[in-house]
């Protein structure tokens, strides 16, 4: 099958396309994540940005698995095209799945999104648009997809973003249940990441509440 446009994005367009019309060889789909050009930068600089931080993608990726969080895998990294091509991994997004599910089926993959995070906040990486449109569940585990905005950071900071981050995605599409998820998310976080995850979780608080009004029975996270 020819390339297939399957998302575009502000920073990469990802296209879907057989292995073997890529490869001459194996069966199969992969998914090509091409950056795109920037007319508004120097040519010098975004042929620069966009080399490195595909590399940079496809190192994080890696270093990820290695830390035992599921990601696709990369087959090629076309520096000059600023191109990767990874597996296409077919599952269902828990975007889609949550609503669907019953409360223990619920709980349990909740709690396993946290045990995921923390093992991933542990080997020094932070995802950065940790959605649920970022998440697919194959074969009953969790892979985390589109490391684009990721990066190397351990700070407590950068640490309570993301789970910020998270939170605000479960309230934004599945508000009835959000408070209820994100709990869950939580406790396999602490249980994952051990010692100093309370004080991650409490600046995912405060970071929650600056800019804005909190009410005083606003529930509270810890």
């Amino acid at each position: 099958m020819p390339a297939v446009l399957i998302k575009k994005g502000a920073e990469a367009n990802l296209y879907l396309q057989d292995f073997a019309e890529l490869f001459g060889y194996g069966e199969g789909r992969v998914v090509v994540k091409h950056r795109i050009p920037k007319r508004y930068r120097v040519r010098e600089i975004d042929e620069r940005l966009r080399r490195s931080r595909t590399l940079l993608e496809a190192k994080l990726l890696s270093e990820a698995k290695e830390a035992g969080v599921s990601t696709p895998t990369v087959y090629l990294v076309d520096r000059r095209e600023a191109k990767l091509v990874m597996e296409f991994v077919e599952g269902e997004r828990i975007k889609e799945l949550l609503g669907r599910l019953g409360a223990r089926e619920r709980r349990e993959l909740c709690r396993n999104l946290g045990r995921t995070i923390a093992r991933l906040h542990k080997a020094g990486v932070v995802h950065g648009d940790l959605t649920t449109s970022n998440m697919i569940v194959r074969n009953g585990r969790i892979y985390l997809l589109d490391f684009g905005l990721s990066g190397h950071d351990s700070s407590v900071e950068a640490r309570g973003v993301d789970l910020h981050l998270c939170r605000r995605a479960l309230e934004s599409t599945h508000f009835e249940i959000a408070h209820e998820c994100y709990r869950n998310i939580l406790a396999g976080y602490r249980e994952e990441f051990g010692e100093g995850a309370g004080q991650i979780i409490k600046r995912a608080e405060e970071i929650s509440k600056r800019g804005r009004y909190v009410p005083k029975e606003e529930r509270v996270w810890r």
